[in-house]
């Protein structure tokens, strides 16, 4: 049977408009790759539209946990490392890791500060946290010294590490904890040295962390 509606050479797109119709395909494409696509996944706004519709805060939060986890899996690779070989070595267990070392800065704010009757110290000190900022309070203490201590976050949860440094050991770790509104319970210096808390507020909302601190320390700093 013949075909009774035969495709006329004129009924298919010409070549110009094939090329029309790839150039504006194209131009869409990278218009959603700079407005969301980048500001989503990336946090890279250069048109700054993402930031108005929301796109961009979403990418930093991602690239921020994606940095936060790839450190703290080298750091715990790293903290492995070193103890192999301390322990091959039969000395002291020391951990290299990214906190600075205790330094001449000024002490904390500290709302109220003393001396227990037992020659002890004793303070409260309260550390505000923006979003994604971190803060450090280090104790200078002697080896074997306790302190009986408790700190909870107001706003909002933080992450937190509870470690300690002195000269020639960069890194000796206590604890550590993600997403946490408090702790408590008694630090023992495994060393002369420093140790304390570092406090990083990963949310949207500023937090107020507390920190009660009372036994045998010589000094408190903000690191």
């Amino acid at each position: 049977m013949p075909d009774l509606n035969p495709v006329q050479g004129n009924d298919l797109p010409s070549s110009s408009a094939l090329l029309r119709s790839t150039i504006i395909a194209a131009a869409v494409a990278l218009v959603l790759l700079v407005t969301v696509v980048l500001p989503a996944e990336y946090g890279i706004d250069p048109t700054r539209i993402g930031r108005v519709l929301g796109l961009t805060e979403m990418g930093e939060i991602k690239m921020s946990l994606a940095k936060e986890a790839a450190t703290a899996d080298s750091t715990e690779a790293a903290a492995s490392a070193a103890v192999v070989n301390t322990v091959a070595a039969s000395g002291p267990e020391t951990v290299p890791g990214p906190v600075a070392p205790l330094s001449a800065a000024g002490p904390a704010t500290t709302p109220t500060a003393g001396t227990s009757p037992a020659g002890l110290s004793s303070h409260v000190t309260e550390i505000v946290l923006a979003p994604n900022e971190g803060k450090e309070i280090k104790l200078v203490m002697r080896k074997d010294a306790r302190v009986t201590y408790s700190w909870l976050s107001s706003g909002g949860v933080v992450n937190y590490d509870t470690h300690a440094d002195a000269p020639g050991i960069s890194y000796h770790g206590y604890a550590k904890g993600t997403g946490k509104q408090s702790d408590d319970g008694v630090l023992v210096a495994a060393f002369d040295g420093a140790h304390g808390w570092f406090w990083r507020n990963r949310g949207r909302e500023t937090v107020t962390v507390t920190l009660r601190t009372n036994g045998d320390y010589q000094e408190l700093k903000r690191m």
